[in-house]
């Protein structure tokens, strides 16, 4: 359509498992020359609805998300976009409307096409305060749609930079009308109505899904027709499970696992970098928490190169991604790990290797004793942890609380699941301190430090008047360039003030049967229709 240009994408460089069932155990184990894997993962799938309620801001949930439901637009294994039911996008001169052309080969699983109508419907349920999705504030910046044959065009109530990298992120799903309106929450559960490489075929709960494959998809067919998945929380047991012969492939197996199951001619493996960043969050509601000698002291007291030698095995940050069989298994020695210091992981847009915080004991106990603390008279804090939704999460936060002691800081430590952390995040009711992940696959600097520091955000916990001023008027920002420096800025500020703490950069690793490969994402997705046999 006249006026409008292709927008370009910035390449981002305490379960117990349930007990399988008899028909899971026949259907475990199956020969890719079946046509039929079996999957085990530690994911605990809740919902079919992922784009509302805090699941749908779970990064775990999206494996199983991008294999039943369509993005808007698609995103290749390199963070860059590509097209998904949308074929081609853009903005207008002026950046007051955007432009999408739909594709007009893709099918619901019902049979019947996707349609603009569809398009539309879904962007306007994702704005809809009343709707759940908690990204509405930025879905609802576009309205006033209008279609012409396949193309849309949309009015934008205030320029965003990020609106078409957030429909390849989380929420950004497109649903059908007619299915979803005539569904209830329990039936749709059971047979959700997606327009991806597979169809739900069976769904327990806490326990498995079975999936088909769609013969209509429109883009390439998955190579297996049937995929089991095994939901195992527990990371051991999944080991377990692949050497019983119960599953194909296993997503985060312990890196020890991973080293000895990969020296093996019969297991293959691949260990990569993903855009997941773990955490310390800080609530800056207490007095203590709002004191910056005390945040800057924690942060100071981590040794966060011994998080990653002896917790993650030397699996750092600036590894390269690696795939590994038999004899030529890699093995990562100790130090190879670098450490996180901001929300920009390397390769990220805004990612800049000049922000440090230094492992400093010394420091902290000064910049504790100028508050008037110190090991005789220590701080006092809760810090909040999961204890296996991410590898060794629980024995980070020891070993950390073991560090702060050393300096004059006692913590206690206090279990939460996932679900509860996302809750409390959003109610701004997390502990002082509050160990998780962070995800970012777009390696856009909102989706980072927007995201976690903006005030008005459901994801910051850390309310700030002074980073909401620097924040806001890069929201609107035009000049690129400009945007990604004011965001390296504000990233050095947020250091400067100790109001997040980052740690390391999580690997995702994966082993698999040797006649199996399948291509590593960025975003830490092992998607069961980019598997294959050999």
């Amino acid at each position: 359509m006249k006026g409008f240009t292709r927008r370009q994408f910035l390449q981002a460089s305490g379960s117990i498992a349930a007990v399988p069932t008899a028909a899971q155990l026949l259907l475990g184990g199956c020969s890719p020359k079946s046509r039929k894997i079996t999957i085990a993962c530690g994911a605990q799938l809740s919902s079919w609805e992922p784009t509302r309620g805090l699941s749908s801001l779970d990064a775990e949930m999206q494996f199983f998300y991008k294999a039943v439901f369509d993005s808007f637009i698609d995103q290749s294994s390199d963070r860059s976009l590509k097209p998904g039911i949308l074929i081609d996008w853009g903005w207008n001169e002026d950046r007051s409307q955007i432009q999408m052309s739909v594709r007009e080969d893709a099918f619901w699983h019902d049979g019947s096409p996707v349609t603009p109508s569809d398009v539309i419907w879904s962007l306007e349920r994702a704005g809809n305060s009343m709707s759940g999705n908690p990204m509405h504030f930025i879905w609802n910046k576009v309205n006033n749609f209008s279609i012409s044959g396949s193309n849309i065009v949309a009015d934008v109530r205030e320029y965003d930079p990020t609106i078409f990298k957030w429909m390849a992120h989380l929420t950004g799903y497109i649903l059908p009308k007619h299915a979803y309106s005539a569904a209830n929450a329990a039936t749709w559960n059971e047979q959700p109505v997606g327009s991806g490489p597979y169809i739900v075929e069976n769904f327990e709960q806490g326990s498995s899904v079975l999936l088909k494959s769609f013969p209509q998809y429109w883009g390439p067919k998955p190579r297996f027709d049937s995929v089991l998945v095994k939901i195992i929380p527990d990371a051991e047991q999944r080991v377990t499970a692949l050497e019983n012969g119960e599953c194909d492939l296993a997503i985060g197996v312990p890196f020890e696992e991973f080293n000895r199951l990969t020296s093996k001619s019969s297991w293959g493996g691949d260990a990569y970098p993903t855009s997941d960043i773990g955490l310390i969050f800080i609530t800056n509601r207490e007095s203590m928490m709002k004191d910056k000698n005390v945040r800057l002291a924690m942060h100071h007291a981590i040794d966060k190169q011994k998080l990653i030698d002896e917790l993650l095995l030397g699996y750092g940050n600036t590894m390269s991604s690696m795939q590994v069989s038999g004899d030529d298994a890699y093995k990562p020695s100790i130090g190879l790990g670098r450490t996180m210091d901001s929300l920009q992981a390397p390769l990220f847009d805004a990612h800049d290797a000049s922000i440090k915080i230094e492992f400093d004991p010394r420091l902290a106990r000064d910049l504790l004793s100028k508050s008037g603390y110190s090991e005789s008279r220590p701080v006092q804090l809760k810090i909040q942890t999961t204890k296996g939704y991410r590898f060794r999460d629980y024995e980070m936060v020891q070993m950390i609380v073991g560090m702060w002691r050393e300096v004059g800081i006692e913590a206690e430590i206090e279990l939460y699941t996932e679900k509860e952390h996302l809750r409390l995040r959003a109610e701004h009711d997390l502990a002082p301190a509050a160990f998780f992940n962070w995800s970012n696959p777009t390696g856009d600097p909102f989706m980072s430090t927007g995201l976690a520091m903006l005030s008005q955000s459901p994801d910051s916990s850390f309310k700030s008047a002074e980073l909401d001023r620097l924040i806001k008027p890069l929201l609107n920002e035009p000049d690129e360039r400009q945007r990604i420096r004011g965001y390296q800025e504000i990233d050095q500020y947020i250091a400067d003030e100790g109001a997040v703490i980052p740690l390391v950069q999580y690997y995702q690793s994966v082993v698999h049967k040797s006649d199996l490969q399948f291509e590593p994402h960025a975003g830490g997705y092992v998607l069961p229709q980019d598997i294959s046999s050999l």
